[in-house]
């Protein structure tokens, strides 16, 4: 913005955002906002806007129905954007999951969470977890209880998933975690999750990185930034679940995962580091895996209309149908 040029910066993590002493905060990636659509012309996915809690908020998303009495998967979303970027209100979010929901079928809630540096890290995870206790909160008959039409009508909670693209498949494996040592409201069950693209980190080099590469890393500088107070710094485990003191992969709370890589992401060799200790953890479940060669991060939300990009989002719409 023109009118941050005489600004002092504070900091400067280009080209995904700057911070002004003054305060002001300039997000430089990210699509526009727009509103939730009655009927999505493209896909006939119905969308509405709710409040979960006086700080949390989703869009519901609803596909054509056959039958009006008919239920559905329900996939909790959780966004993309580095915890500091784009929304469940956004252009990019907004077009893939009317294209996720059309394929799959699934009612999809995707969660609006706050997002750092207003609201640093931890607070993403609670209200992410917030979100998910929820949509479980549905199964259980309280006088007085406000519920969602569209998840009392049309949810399977026989089928809940949880989901998200890089932040969001962090934040993923996080809530999988607490749901394995935490119980759901109505002792609800998460059947499967998928990690695409997820955000893993830590001091440790691996394959060809240095030391002074990791530290110097963009990655490293983000989860400081997003995550000022983490005990361990990038090496906390909600970043690397592969430190000593991380809790145990094969407490995940799921049994089937899916874990989604790209082939020049440089997220990948972690991703397939955590796919192979989980293997290793003892997790009662099955997980599978995607790498889709000669693509980058996130490319499938960026560009959906790609074929390999139609493709990878086929393989989630039938995980979760």
């Amino acid at each position: 913005m023109a009118s941050n040029t005489t600004k002092e910066m504070l900091v400067d993590l280009s080209p995904v955002i700057k911070v002004y002493k003054d305060g002001t905060v300039e997000r430089l990636l990210g699509s526009p906002h727009v509103p939730p659509s009655p009927e999505d012309a493209a896909t006939g996915v119905s969308s509405k806007d709710i409040n979960i809690s006086p700080v949390v908020q989703a869009r519901l998303y609803l596909p054509k129905l056959t039958d009006p009495h008919q239920k559905l998967s329900v996939l909790v979303y959780y966004h993309f954007g580095g915890f500091c970027g784009e929304s469940a209100f956004s252009f990019l979010d907004q077009r893939y999951m009317n294209i996720l929901g059309a394929e799959s079928k699934a009612l999809i809630v995707s969660v609006e969470y706050r997002l750092a540096p207003e609201h640093p890290l931890p607070v993403a995870y609670e209200d992410s977890w917030t979100a998910l206790q929820w949509v479980a909160s549905h199964v259980i008959e309280k006088p007085g209880m406000q519920k969602e039409q569209w998840l009392t009508e049309h949810a399977d909670f026989g089928k809940i998933y949880v989901g998200g693209d890089s932040a969001g498949g962090n934040i993923v494996h996080n809530i999988l975690l607490r749901a394995g040592a935490e119980p759901l409201p109505g002792d609800v069950k998460i059947l499967g999750g998928f990690l695409s693209h997820p955000y893993f980190w830590g001091s440790k080099p691996i394959e060809s990185e240095t030391i002074e590469e990791i530290e110097q890393n963009f990655l490293s500088k983000f989860w400081l930034f997003v995550y000022p107070s983490a005990p361990g710094g990038i090496d906390n485990p909600m970043i690397n679940p592969f430190v000593d003191d991380a809790p145990s992969l094969s407490g995940l709370g799921c049994k089937r995962l899916l874990v989604c890589l790209a082939e020049k992401d440089p997220l990948t060799s972690r991703g397939i580091i955590y796919v192979e200790s989980l293997k290793k953890s003892g997790w009662n479940g099955e997980v599978e895996v995607v790498e889709v060669e000669g693509e980058d991060h996130c490319f499938h939300i960026f560009d959906p209309e790609k074929d390999k990009a139609k493709d990878l989002i086929k393989r989630l719409a039938s995980f979760i149908s």
